[in-house]
């Protein structure tokens, strides 16, 4: 079983940046590949980005691309998005998710989200 917790969401105004982390309990964090989702009102969840178990492999959406870094710490069963030059359309709650072998948005285990509001 996995525990995960984000933190870090807030109330940004257009351009600015934020910084995401997402805890990981219950066991060894480099096992699992770790992904970043998001679920803005009104719409499905969507991919944000993933990283690999080393964290040497990462994929972004393009909507994110060139703006957002996810990063990993396994000595710290920590993952990170650092997000730059935020858009009102980034507004969303932001999911961090984890599973050994996950198939593309299909993960196991799910945080509970971190809300996000971009301001105009």
């Amino acid at each position: 079983q996995v525990q995960l917790v984000e933190s870090g969401g807030g109330l940004v105004q257009a351009g600015g940046s934020l910084r995401l982390s997402c805890a990981a309990s219950g066991r060894t964090f480099s096992s699992d590949f770790m992904g970043w989702f998001r679920q803005a009102p009104g719409k499905e969840r969507e991919f944000v980005a993933s990283i690999s178990r080393n964290g040497f492999s990462t994929t972004y959406a393009n909507s994110v691309k060139g703006r957002f870094t996810i990063s990993r710490d396994n000595d710290k069963s920590t993952m990170h998005l650092q997000m730059n030059s935020l858009k009102p359309e980034d507004t969303a709650v932001y999911y961090c998710a984890a599973d050994r072998f996950p198939t593309g948005s299909q993960y196991t285990y799910w945080g509970q989200g971190t809300r996000v509001t971009v301001s105009s």
